[in-house]
């Protein structure tokens, strides 16, 4: 009867009605009316799909076409019995078998359907395989990216659409009559600008015309530091500069061989100077008139002749840089510099000329090595990163697009007075940065100084391994001097007017407040290269133990003073001179050691020869773009300081004071390291912590830089020259 029952399920007609699937979970029971077999139910709680697919992975083969038969007419058979069917049974007395009864059982099912482990529930659809999932993927992700990219392109042509505007009527402007015809005064009755065309354009301008005079000589890192953190409602900012922009210093190597583009590392001041409210003047200050508090500024006209005028301050700062130290060399006429825009380009055409003339087929050989023979005198950075970027272009460049033969005799020669190159990083970066250059062919000189330079040729004495110094020479096509900085004009205009108060001859002196020595105090400041600060303790020590002396009763030459005097001195001397906080870290044992009669006091002239060895260990800050850059963020929040201190000093009657000292802390330099190219290659010196690399340290000398420029349209074109060196190679063009 059971195997009667089976076949007649399996004869059912194709036709049923429509699948309903059994509740997931439930126990399934199958029972054939015609049939007294009945089928226990299913061991597992699971879903019979759920048995099925677990059944089914558990086989050796697949299924035969009979299974497959029966499988789908049992489901069709199951789909076609009521959910909620449950067998006839009698009711129980048993009142836990009565609450049982109340829950509707599953249908019976065949003994075939459950040997076969078929479930009426849907099927599980089979997964994609890896390859689909991941071509649909980058599928998407290239439609995303292609309609993003469609996207910007088409907001940029919206934007650049509306930047182009109709010429609207003409309006009216207020004028100054000051600014069209300036009162005449002055030493030497020149015009005195007094007022500017625009400062009557708008409300903003208009007030700060009648704010303090803050003028600003020069347009390099400390100006535009300072610029960029001077609030501009406080004064009526003025910059004078023959210099109409900004230079990024640090990446001018990289513009002589085309790495990068000129414009890449240049802001204009005027944009600069308007987003303060400022004003521009395109000149050369030539003289200070400390008295009149006027500067003289002398603008050269196109066709050769010049106009002088004064230009009124209440402030003056003085940030002109520096200019190329000739040591005394005869023949600079014949060598290139690096220390503008103007030379840069200079430097550029010179080299791409040096190789069109080496390609002509009438040059001799020896004038052919002698005008791919570059020679760089001096081994600091500048003259270190033009060498690796010249050989960069040389051996990266130069054979796509010229002769072979010319990469064969080149060579570049770096001549250096030090014992090594870069002599002020550490000694690990410098033998680095040497090891490298003789590895790539590049010659250098140590311990040789330049005794002339004629049109052809670079003469020099060096000293041999017994000391003795040899006169050498070598052929050249370019010299390039890079031998150190000096004063300017203006500088040294400035300081032979301070007599008695300026004594460096390479510097403007200015104390720790950034003060020039010898002007009106709080008046005349100087930061940049062109300033030194004097850290000279030994002088106050008088002002040091006054204060003691007075209270002791006692002639401050015959004061002693006990350690805990000593401790508060030294931590008065920190705050006036930072620059001293690093050789005053063990006041304890500097007080045993130059406490020589162990008396446990310090004696005049102990603590005299005390200070005097802090004033020897102290050096001068480093002429770097860091050091002007810090000096001008300095005074430009120092100058807000005062600003809003100058109402509340009024009213407490601070006059005759160093105003400087009670509203703004000294000046304090933090070096944050030295870093150099070396072709391929970069070094960094952070504060004793040298590291040297290949391109990861390329890339990370890259970034810093990127960092420090001074705008983002800057960081734009840094950008897109650093990808087109990558993509077409550097510029060849001599522009």
């Amino acid at each position: 009867m059971a195997s009667r029952a089976t076949l007649s399920l399996l004869r059912l007609p194709l036709a049923l009605s429509r699948a309903r699937p059994v509740a997931p979970g439930a126990l399934a029971f199958l029972h054939h009316p015609s049939s007294p077999v009945s089928v226990a139910p299913l061991a597992s709680a699971r879903p019979l799909s759920t048995q099925f697919i677990s059944s089914s992975n558990r086989r050796s083969s697949p299924p035969s076409l009979a299974q497959y038969q029966s499988h789908i007419l049992a489901r069709r058979f199951l789909s076609s019995t009521p959910a909620s069917a449950s067998p006839s049974e009698p009711p129980s007395s048993d009142p836990a078998k009565a609450s049982d009864s109340k829950t509707p059982s599953a249908a019976p099912v065949p003994p075939a359907v459950v040997a076969a482990g078929i479930s009426s529930a849907v099927p599980t659809p089979k997964a994609k395989s890896r390859f689909w999932r991941f071509t649909s993927f980058v599928v998407y992700l290239l439609g995303a990216g292609v309609s993003t990219i469609f996207l910007l392109i088409a907001a940029f042509f919206l934007y650049d659409a509306s930047t182009y505007k109709e010429l609207d009527d003409a309006e009216d402007v207020e004028v100054s009559l000051l600014a069209l015809n300036p009162n005449i005064g002055g030493p030497k009755n020149l015009p005195i600008l007094e007022s500017y065309l625009d400062d009557e354009e708008c409300e903003a301008k208009k007030i700060s015309s009648h704010k303090p005079r803050l003028v600003i000589l020069g347009s390099g890192w400390g100006a535009v530091g300072l610029v960029k953190n001077v609030n501009p409602n406080d004064y009526h900012i003025t910059v004078i500069s023959p210099r109409n922009h900004f230079l990024f210093t640090p990446m001018l190597p990289s513009a002589t061989v085309g790495t990068l583009e000129f414009r890449s590392l240049v802001e204009p001041i005027r944009r600069i100077v308007a987003s303060v409210n400022g004003h521009y003047i395109e000149a050369s200050a030539e003289k200070v008139e400390f008295q009149d508090r006027l500067v003289e500024v002398k603008q050269h006209l196109p066709d050769g002749s010049s106009r002088d005028f004064y230009v009124p301050y209440d402030k003056l700062v003085v940030a002109v840089g520096s200019q190329t130290n000739s040591h005394g060399v005869n023949g600079l006429e014949y060598c290139n510099f690096l220390k503008t825009i103007e030379d840069a380009r200079l430097v550029r055409e010179k080299v791409f000329r040096n190789l069109e003339l080496a390609c002509l087929p009438g040059t001799s050989e020896d004038e052919r090595k002698r005008l791919l023979s570059f020679v760089v005198c001096g081994g600091g950075p500048t003259g270190v990163e033009f060498a690796a970027e010249l050989y960069d272009f040389l051996n990266e460049d130069l054979c796509n697009t010229y002769p072979k033969l010319l990469r064969n005799l080149v060579s570049v020669h770096i001549v250096q007075s030090q014992g090594h190159i870069l002599n002020t990083y550490d000694e690990k970066i410098s033998q680095y940065a040497q090891e490298r250059f003789i590895n790539d062919s590049i010659d250098v000189l140590t311990n040789a100084r330049v005794k002339s330079v004629e049109p052809d040729r670079v003469i020099f004495s060096q000293k041999n391994a017994d000391g003795v110094a040899e006169n050498k020479e070598l052929p050249c096509g370019m010299c390039l001097w890079s031998t150190g900085v000096t004063l300017c004009d203006i500088t040294k205009d400035i300081a032979a007017s301070l007599p008695g108060h300026q004594r460096n001859k390479r510097a403007i002196e200015t104390d720790t407040h950034l003060r020039v020595l010898g002007a009106p105090l709080g008046e005349v400041y100087a930061i940049g290269d062109c300033s030194t600060v004097r850290t000279n303790i030994t002088e106050h020590i008088v002002e040091f133990l006054k204060t003691y002396a007075v209270k002791a009763n006692v002639s401050i030459e015959n004061y002693e003073i006990t350690f805990q005097q000593w401790r508060d001195i030294a931590q008065n001397i920190k705050r006036r001179f930072p620059q001293a906080s690093e050789h005053l870290r063990r006041v304890d044992s500097l007080f045993t050691e130059f406490d020589q009669d162990h008396s446990g006091t310090l004696a005049f002239a102990e603590l005299t020869a005390l200070l005097k060895n802090i004033d020897s260990k102290v050096t001068s800050l480093p002429a770097t773009a860091q050091r002007a850059n810090q000096q001008g963020i300095y005074l430009g929040r120092k100058f807000t300081k005062l600003a809003r201190a100058q109402e509340s000093l009024a009213m407490d009657e601070v006059v005759n004071k160093d105003i400087d000292d009670l509203v703004h802390r000294p000046f304090a330099y933090h070096h944050l390291g030295s870093l150099a190219y070396v072709g391929n290659a970069a070094v960094f010196d952070f504060n004793g912590y040298s590291l040297v690399g290949g391109l990861v340290a390329v890339y990370l000398w890259r970034s810093v830089y990127f960092a420090q420029s001074v705008s983002f349209r800057t960081r734009a074109l840094l950008f897109m020259d650093w990808l087109t060196r990558g993509l077409f190679g550097r510029d060849i063009t001599p522009l």
